[in-house]
């Protein structure tokens, strides 16, 4: 079972799921870390058709109309599409950034803002073209202290906080899974006693 599976439709359930795990095998990342994204940016309706009235961004995760040219689509087909079709459009988005995709705040930042991914956790969010205070009052949610700006820091604790705490140690490594590390952490132990003992 995966973090907010219950909240799929039945008759997509399966196949939704099935693909989630699939493309997320295929970019090295936890499927809990993209059902978590598409969560929240599809507002908990996982609904492909989604649609922010200011910016038109659409579906799962609220492709950008400019994105979606990107892609090769428009915000108009994406709407279109059903949940399970529009997965391959989240996978398309995410390969572009795939060595950049080692933490759940990763996957989120690649997802709203890939320029602070491996930036600073006090890193401001903004650009030549959108100020500060402009990206601040478009997304309040995560403007936690109310000084007209974004960080880092202030990302991480929004997206972290609304894990539910059954859920948080999906969340706390890096990688496809919580045995990653231990895998590592073991053959690493295993290595040092050959070279030991050799």
């Amino acid at each position: 079972m995966l973090i907010y599976e219950d909240k799929l439709p039945g008759n997509i359930r399966v196949d939704f799921v099935d693909t989630v795990k699939h493309y997320s095998s295929q970019l090295g990342i936890n499927p809990n870390w993209l059902m978590a994204i598409m969560n929240f940016e599809s507002a908990g309706t996982f609904s492909p058709s989604i649609q922010n009235s200011t910016t038109n961004a659409t579906g799962l995760i609220q492709f950008m109309p400019s994105t979606a040219v990107e892609l090769g689509t428009s915000v108009d087909a994406l709407k279109q599409m059903s949940a399970v079709q529009q997965l391959e459009y989240v996978y398309y988005y995410y390969d572009r950034y795939r060595s950049k995709l080692n933490s759940y705040v990763d996957l989120y930042l690649v997802t709203f803002f890939p320029r602070a991914v491996g930036k600073s956790e006090d890193y401001v969010l903004q650009t030549s073209n959108l100020s500060a205070s402009t990206i601040a009052s478009s997304n309040p949610v995560f403007d936690l202290n109310n000084d007209s700006q974004i960080q880092v820091k202030e990302i991480r604790k929004v997206m972290t906080d609304k894990i539910p705490a059954e859920w948080k140690h999906e969340f706390e490594n890096t990688g496809t899974g919580g045995s990653t590390g231990a895998i590592v952490a073991t053959t690493v132990v295993l290595i040092t006693a050959i070279a030991i003992l050799a």
